[in-house]
């Protein structure tokens, strides 16, 4: 006879997610048990390391990936990672052990009393199976949601006496129609729409576009490429986007846009229509009072998600596939007349510096010596407004950074996009505040030999958080500078090949090896001063 388990597995294999990220207990022992050769099973020791493996991930494999968590207190300790995966919109299937459900109802150790409600509101769905027999199709349910547009994460609360349960032949049949049966998502723009918004763009004087994630996710790079250089517009990253969306080191690319209405209007000055492709409109923090965008200036936009077209305070919205839409566009754009916009400044030349160095001497030393093929997924705090000047993406996927801002995401994130793109040498650009949220992923990364390239920048402090203080005018706040941290001795106990670079020619000597070594992770400390500014 089948039983649930063995009917659960095959819905992943038929799926192909044969890739998990968790951290046991023993409410999943009864899913765990026997582990099938053909899937491999990646322990964080704490439950936000496997989440944030999981979405780095799925964000560079493009596919569902399954988070096994422990039932209340596991989903609890997960739920800052979870709310990263949320608003980095990650197709992630977590499951999550359940106490026997005759034993539920005296609520004993390990009850997770409300299911459903622990992990929201940051999953697209939260179940858990009525019966046994159900499990498996419940758990289809979930697979086609995360994979749904706008995707994201999903939850299944799985009460362990459920596993061992076996099923009749009928159910046996019903689970395998189930586990083959498709959901396409088909897409498209209509052409009337097309050619009402192509003259938009054609009757504009100074057009711009503002790209999002959704450029990655949906495929859309070489179209928004072809439509900006059709129209001859600059190109800026929406503010707090989670990946560029184009290719940093092209001539009409500006950078990020600053989270905030002033830094938005400011920097869009001057351009009667604003296309915002794939990105929410817009995301701020710290709050600013005045216009949204500059006088006279319209807005179009284009999202597959719903609630970001539904909340935006301005602008036209169409929710849509990004690459369909971009496509249908392109076809009535003609060939414009307008000059090229001129090419970006470039910042200075990196010259030898000791540490404590400038951010811009380390981050302008590791974009010299990382190969083209370089995928950075970053969370360094202050340091993240200098990263883009030196940081180039020429191809999708080539650099991630946290939607959310949740810190805790970074380290664990590289490691799965490391994992999924195993071919490339993978960068993390940490900080030394934000390293410590997740650290015990070093050791996953020794355990597995990750080939991960980890350099902290090491300012001693919260940096971030001086910086929206001076902002804020909120002097006196405690808890911003860090205790004495040997972060090459930490890393050290966990395994990983651990370096102090003490300039930047050792820098990258030690980058060179790290990179090229494709058999274990390599951690490079460097101290560093602060970052300047905050803003324009």
């Amino acid at each position: 006879m089948t039983t649930v388990r063995e009917a659960t597995l095959d819905l992943f294999r038929a799926h192909g997610i044969t890739t998990w990220f968790g951290n046991p207990g023993s409410s999943e022992l009864s899913l765990l048990q026997d582990f099938p050769d053909d899937m491999r099973y990646f322990l964080g020791l704490q439950e936000m390391v496997p989440v944030g493996m999981a979405d780095g991930y799925a964000q560079i494999s493009g596919r569902p990936v399954l988070v096994n968590l422990h039932t209340a207190p596991g989903s609890g300790n997960a739920q800052g990672a979870l709310y990263n995966a949320y608003m980095n919109k990650s197709p992630l299937i977590v499951t999550a052990g359940n106490q026997r459900r005759i034993m539920q109802n005296q609520n004993n150790l390990l009850t997770n009393i409300d299911p459903t409600t622990v992990p929201k509101p940051f999953v697209k769905w939260s179940a858990e199976p009525a019966i046994a027999s159900e499990t498996p199709a419940v758990l289809a349910h979930a697979i086609h949601l995360a994979q749904t547009p706008p995707t994201g994460p999903v939850y299944v609360s799985l009460p362990m006496d459920d596993m061992d349960v076996e099923l009749t032949d009928e159910q046996v049949a019903d689970t395998t129609v189930v586990a083959r049966r498709r959901v396409v998502h088909a897409t498209g723009f209509p052409d009337a729409l097309a050619r009402e918004l192509a003259a938009r763009i054609n009757a504009a004087k100074n057009p711009a576009l503002v790209v999002g994630m959704e450029v990655d996710q949906s495929n859309a790079w070489d179209s928004v490429i072809a439509l900006a250089e059709r129209i001859n517009a600059v190109v800026w990253n929406a503010p707090l986007a989670g990946t560029p969306g184009f290719p940093s080191d092209h001539p009409q690319y500006r950078g990020p846009l600053l989270p905030g209405r002033a830094w938005v209007t400011e920097r869009l000055e001057g351009h009667d229509l604003v296309v915002v492709i794939g990105s929410a409109v817009f995301r701020y923090y710290p709050y600013m009072p005045g216009p949204y965008l500059p006088k006279g200036t319209e807005l179009i936009h284009f999202t597959n998600d719903p609630d970001e077209a539904a909340r935006a305070p301005i602008g036209d919205a169409y929710v849509t596939d990004a690459t369909a839409a971009v496509a249908a566009i392109l076809a009535h754009v003609t060939v414009t007349d307008r000059p090229r916009p001129p090419a970006r400044p470039q910042p200075p030349a990196v010259t030898l510096e000791t540490a404590p160095m400038s951010p811009e001497a380390l981050w302008g030393t590791v974009g010299r010596v990382a190969p083209a093929d370089a995928l950075y997924v970053s969370e360094a705090g202050s340091n993240e407004a200098v990263l883009p000047q030196y940081l180039h993406s020429s191809a999708p996927l080539s650099h991630l950074f946290g939607r959310g801002d949740g810190l805790g995401w970074g380290l664990p994130a590289a490691l799965g996009a490391q994992l999924a793109a195993p071919d490339r040498p993978v960068i993390a650009a940490m900080g030394d505040g934000s390293m410590h949220y997740a650290i015990s992923a070093l050791s996953t990364a020794a355990q597995y030999r990750i080939p991960v390239t980890i350099v902290v920048a090491s300012n001693a402090e919260y940096g971030i958080l001086k910086l929206f203080a001076g902002y804020e005018k909120t002097a006196g706040v405690p808890g911003l500078d860090l205790p004495p941290l040997d972060i090459v001795s930490i890393a050290n106990g966990y395994g990983v090949d651990t370096h102090e670079a003490g300039s930047t020619d050792e820098l990258a000597d030690m980058l060179k090896v790290g990179i090229t070594d494709r058999d274990r992770p390599t951690l490079i400390n460097v101290r560093t001063t602060p970052v300047a500014q905050f803003g324009p």
